[in-house]
């Protein structure tokens, strides 16, 4: 069981290779708050950058963490070590456009093929 007074050492992996943090995190912090503030730590030359939470995937131990988990309730038994810091790596979703949202509706829609003659 993990206790709210625990905290977690993160660190925040971008594609690039490049790191956010470490930075201290308590048990009860939430997957949303822990995007939130990788939102005001984004670099600001990185192109493509995320615009908003939903932009954002964090994954840890090979899992997408939910954000209404917790990262006590998220922890991986590999990082129990006092002392450790925990890597969660970052993927920016592109936003979807308009016409791409149209276009993946269309695509969707059954089409038949027959032709009577």
């Amino acid at each position: 069981m993990t206790g709210n007074q625990e905290q977690f050492e993160i660190k925040f992996r971008l594609t690039d290779g490049s790191d956010i943090g470490p930075k201290s995190f308590p048990a009860a912090t939430s997957i949303a708050t822990l995007k939130e503030s990788i939102l005001a730590q984004w670099p600001k030359d990185k192109e493509n950058g995320p615009k908003t939470i939903k932009d954002l995937k964090l994954i840890s131990a090979g899992k997408i963490l939910e954000n209404n988990r917790t990262v006590g309730e998220c922890q991986s038994p590999l990082c129990d070590a006092p002392g450790t810091v925990t890597t969660m790596h970052v993927v920016v979703q592109p936003p979807t456009t308009e016409k791409e949202k149209k276009t993946a509706k269309e695509a969707k829609q059954p089409k038949c093929g027959c032709v009577i003659l």
